[in-house]
């Protein structure tokens, strides 16, 4: 079964659209997620470099650097902060206890005032429930492990309250609540210290205390200072680990950087992958309307499309169809400027082009034909107007060679002549009207006087006149032309010449040459016979004798107007015959001089 172009363009675009979408649907179902964490990274990791330098140009100022934590969490939605060598987030003195030192037998905490973190052991949530148990003056004691000058906490106890804070990640490490305690590593060791409290520090603002509020971000400090401490984390490198809980992934950004004393600091920044899962979530809940929507606009523009694309060339077929049936009748409406236009365009030119080429062809067989029936009527005319002449040589002949009226032998030698003149007439004007003919023919220009070239024609011709007893009247004005002067002359001739031949005796020939704006009206009218209608188009062909009073008799060769239609025609010039009251007018034009 035949597919037509528009089903098949329809086809084609439908497939094409679906397949695009069912790419864009799976590209988002299995890369999206993938593309969107690894975007996410690369922003957050070319932020941490700029919260890093100016970390170090905000050189230790709290409020700057708060500031910048702040403005990195509005422009990522990414939790970071500074931990210092132990894993302490640096400027948390606001949610902290001050507490005095007792003497020690460990001189680098004796009588020390330190500042212990809270949001190790407590979440700002349950400080009311406590925070009458730390309240200035009452003794504690602190259990933890002491690196460098440095004491870490893992359980606070407040005594003789019955109350006791743990950092339970450090203090599971420690003690083995729930498995093996943990070696402490070289450089550390496990300290117990007591002493009074001095001051309890709460957070004031909202940034801080949201910190303090996010334990997913707490517990991660956390634990990388569990790690840290026990010699589990490679300090030395930068870290970006993932993180899961509550079916929600994590990137976490640990970047070891140096102070400003020279002391490895690390910046810490962990950010959720949550929206991206909602996202994902909300796009597979969305697709299956948008796949529906998507298919029916798929379907809608791919018809569309279809017809249109098609629409010009059915429109193209349909014409081209009706070219190969020799139907040039219709164009192609041209709508566009692109290659289905340019198209359009070039068939429209061919099928102008290819109808102009035929219909000079079908003019060419015409004018073939009519040449080959002309030929044909030549060589009859030609052999007809040989013959007579022969005719009469050969009965001469016979008759001198017989002896027959021997007295008129010069009679009969003239009449000969006289056919041997004409037959030679005949051959000139026959091969005159096939150079004008051939087309080959080039004619040169001259600039003369026709009345002088009408006066010299009618000197030539006064003893033939004169023999008739002809009247001529002139109506000549001194009018310089351009043209073939010799074809001119012979033009005139065969005019006047024509006219004296069919003028009764003692009638009249009219000869003017009237001016006119842009040219010149040069006419010859005889007194005489009328030429019937019919033969008036026919009398400019060869030998043509439609008027019986225009006989060979008269003489002539029947060449004469022939030969005078091609000389004008080479002039571009109009020319023609016309019946007048009493005679027969043949007039011509020609260009006057600028």
């Amino acid at each position: 079964m035949k597919i037509g172009i528009v089903s098949k363009l329809f086809i084609l675009t439908t497939l094409l659209c679906m397949l695009i979408l069912t790419t864009i649907f799976i590209g988002q179902t299995i890369f999206f997620k993938q593309y969107y964490a690894n975007q996410k990274v690369n922003d957050i990791e070319t932020s941490i470099q700029s919260f890093k330098k100016e970390y170090i140009k905000a050189g230790g100022d709290v409020q700057k650097i708060q500031k910048l934590e702040q403005d990195f969490y509005q422009e990522n939605t990414t939790w970071i902060t500074t931990l210092d060598s132990v894993g302490n987030i640096k400027y948390a003195n606001d949610f902290s206890v001050k507490v005095q030192l007792d003497p020690s037998r460990n001189k680098d905490f004796s009588n020390r005032v330190i500042n212990i973190p809270l949001y190790s052991f407590i979440g700002l949530e349950d400080l009311q429930r406590v925070r009458f148990e730390l309240e200035q003056g009452n003794r504690i004691m602190i259990d933890g492990v002491k690196k460098d000058d440095k004491v870490v906490p893992a359980i606070l106890t407040v005594e003789n309250r019955n109350v006791a804070l743990d950092n339970g990640q450090l203090s599971e490490k420690l003690y083995g609540k729930k498995d093996a305690p943990e070696p402490i590593p070289k450089g550390s060791s496990q300290i117990f210290l007591k002493g009074v409290i001095k001051k309890l520090q709460l957070p004031v603002g909202t940034f801080g205390s949201n910190i303090y509020t996010n334990r997913v971000f707490i517990d991660r400090v956390k634990q990388f200072q569990v790690n840290l401490l026990l010699n589990k984390n490679q300090t030395s490198d930068a870290e970006t680990l993932d993180y899961e809980e509550n079916n929600i992934n994590y990137k976490i950004f640990i970047r070891p950087i140096k102070d400003t004393t020279g002391k490895t600091i690390y910046i810490f920044a962990m950010t959720s992958l949550q929206p991206v899962d909602e996202a994902v979530q909300m796009l597979e809940g969305y697709y299956p309307y948008l796949v529906i929507f998507v298919l029916l606009l798929i379907v809608l523009a791919s018809f569309y499309y279809s017809k249109k694309i098609a629409k010009p060339l059915l429109q193209i077929n349909d014409t081209t169809n009706k070219m190969a049936n020799l139907d040039f009748s219709e164009t192609i409406p041209i709508t566009s400027k692109d290659e289905i236009g340019t198209l359009s365009h070039n068939i429209n030119t061919l099928s102008t082009t290819l109808h102009s080429y035929i219909n000079q062809l079908q003019q060419d067989i015409e004018k073939e034909k009519q040449l080959e029936n002309t030929r044909k009527e030549f060589i009859s005319s030609v052999s007809h107007e040989l013959k007579t002449p022969l005719s009469i040589m050969k009965s001469c002949i016979s008759i001198l060679e017989d002896g027959v009226a021997s007295n008129k032998k010069d009679y009969y030698f003239k009449a000969m002549a006289n056919e041997v003149d004409k037959m030679d007439m005949l051959i000139v004007d026959m091969l005159e009207l096939a150079k004008f003919e051939s087309g080959t023919y080039k004619m040169k220009m001259d600039v003369f006087y026709i009345d002088q070239v009408i006066e010299y024609i009618c000197e030539q011709l006064d003893l033939d006149i004169a023999n008739k007893q002809l009247h001529v009247h002139k109506q000549l004005s001194k009018i310089m032309v351009v043209a073939n002067q010799h074809r001119i002359e012979q033009v005139i001739t065969n005019f006047i010449t024509n006219a004296i031949r069919y003028t009764p005796e003692n009638k009249s020939i009219i000869i003017s040459a009237i001016e006119e704006p842009e040219r010149v009206k040069v006419s010859v009218e005889n007194k005489g016979a009328h030429i019937a209608q019919e033969h008036l188009e026919k009398i400019w062909d060869r030998f043509y004798r439609g008027d019986t009073s225009r006989r060979r008799s008269n003489g002539g060769t029947g060449l004469g107007l022939a030969i005078s239609k091609n000389v004008l025609e080479l002039h571009e010039s109009q020319y023609g015959v016309s019946n007048t009251e009493d005679g027969v007018q043949f007039f011509f034009y020609l260009n006057k001089k600028g």
